[in-house]
């Protein structure tokens, strides 16, 4: 932990959260963690479980058809918006606009490609209580999902999701451990994040035998990855690295900080 804190101490105008729990040994490693932060795209793995959970109560099927569109509602004054397709990660269901497509791709494609077009449907679907009060039923404190994605009215006046990163590691505990909804939706989960197609952080510079299933997430200055790190032989550890105030016209700088410490963490771990 100590060599994490030197670390991160070279980036006194940063906040640099660490939330770290080893299924393993059950130890911990908090850095800053119970600090909240706007989550961006990290809050897309709660939106994932609230699918799960109504799947598994036979409310909805993953292979449920659903039909594109890009018109949402602000939860300001229900004025709507669309998305733009130059600040969405994934292109592809823009040109699908009218079609239908299946839950369990829109969830894929939320959660590896970071598409913002797939989480506002699946929002609106599911509803943002919904996923709020099942987030507040797992007993995961310092969490709050409000609004959907690029709700700009919303941001301007402060109304944002809210996570902690120590909060956010508790959630990928409870995915690790086979607790959120059931140990086989969690699995499907764990393997759906593992197709994560942005790895320039948490998994950067761990060796090449450890699988790491997570969920990144960026906006502005800030720039996150969550998830949980499977190393050979023994249990996995879920962790969180969360910053704040890194360059946004350089994201390289956040993505070298995170993958560093991500290493430095994975140093700790296994010995």
């Amino acid at each position: 932990m100590t060599q994490i804190e030197n670390f991160i101490s070279q980036f006194p105008d940063k906040t640099i959260s660490v939330s770290v729990y080893d299924l393993e040994t059950n130890q911990e490693i908090n850095i800053n963690a119970d600090v909240l932060m706007h989550p961006a795209s990290v809050m897309k793995v709660p939106v994932m479980m609230e699918v799960f959970r109504l799947a598994q109560a036979g409310t909805l099927s993953l292979d449920d058809e659903i039909e594109l569109y890009n018109s949402f509602h602000s939860i300001v004054d229900n004025s709507q918006y669309q998305l733009n397709i130059d600040d969405d990660s994934d292109k592809t269901l823009y040109t699908k606009i009218g079609e239908k497509e299946t839950i369990r791709e829109l969830n894929r494609l939320m959660i590896i490609r970071s598409s913002n077009l797939a989480t506002n449907v699946l929002m609106d679907k599911v509803g943002t209580k919904a996923i709020n009060d099942f987030i507040q039923a797992l007993g995961i404190k310092d969490m709050t999902v409000l609004r959907l994605i690029e709700d700009k009215l919303a941001y301007g006046l402060g109304i944002n999701n809210a996570f902690s990163a120590r909060a956010t590691t508790y959630m990928m505990r409870l995915i690790a451990e086979g607790k959120v909804v059931s140990k086989q939706a969690s699995d499907e989960m764990i393997q759906v994040m593992l197709g994560q197609e942005f790895n320039e952080s948490i998994p950067a510079l761990l060796p090449k035998d450890v699988k790491v299933a997570h969920k990144t997430g960026w906006n502005e200055d800030l720039f996150h990855d969550s998830g949980i790190v499977f190393p050979p032989n023994r249990k996995p550890y879920a962790i969180t690295l969360f910053t704040d105030g890194f360059p946004e016209n350089d994201n390289s700088q956040a993505h070298k900080c995170m993958a560093e410490v991500s290493k430095l963490v994975y140093e700790s771990i296994i010995k």
